[in-house]
């Protein structure tokens, strides 16, 4: 079971009782909109408290003395490379919270899961994520096309997305003991 914390947040499984928590961000647009999925209802917050409650991929981020405000996916690929993923909570965005959270989930990557290369996809759009990556380090290293698509329009054609695709490699991360002295 991975769980780990930092200065502000604890960084751990999901449970059943995050289901209030992860209905309050999951239930707003702007959290959503860039998500292979639309606003949860209470209903569905609650069925995916209790599917990540079990799924190893997802890592709730909970402020030290407060709410869940947003969670962490990561899945192994081939080659030693695993692709991260993040949603938080509007009401905590330009905090630093995703910054710290992710660069924590780096840290145990390519420390205790020797990860070679971490990958992270995003929508053109969404500034605000790929800005993050960049500030972590990672190299923009593709922008697809219209590759992917999670709607249709009401003729039912997809509404196709383009995907900026990112990568950080091992050696690119500063180790714990050169993160300290930043």
């Amino acid at each position: 079971m991975v769980q780990f914390s930092t200065q502000r947040l604890f960084i751990r499984p999901f449970s059943l009782e995050d289901k209030d928590d992860l209905y309050y961000y999951l239930s707003k647009e702007e959290v959503v909109r860039y998500e292979p999925y639309s606003v949860y209802t209470m209903e569905e917050a609650r069925m995916e408290a209790a599917v990540r409650s079990v799924d190893e991929r997802f890592l709730a981020v909970q402020l030290k003395g407060g709410p869940v405000i947003g969670n962490l996916y990561f899945v192994e690929g081939e080659y030693h490379t695993w692709e991260v993923g993040y949603v938080f909570n509007n009401d905590f965005w330009k905090q630093g919270y995703a910054r710290e959270s992710v660069g924590a989930l780096l840290t145990h990557l390519f420390g205790s899961l020797a990860a070679r290369k971490v990958i992270a996809n995003c929508n053109p759009a969404n500034q605000n994520s790929w800005h993050l990556l960049e500030r972590l380090g990672f190299t923009r290293e593709a922008h697809l096309r219209q590759n992917i698509f999670f709607t249709r329009n009401a003729k039912g054609e997809p509404n196709w997305q383009d995907t900026l695709v990112y990568g950080l490699l091992k050696e690119e991360w500063p180790q714990p003991e050169e993160q300290s002295t930043k």
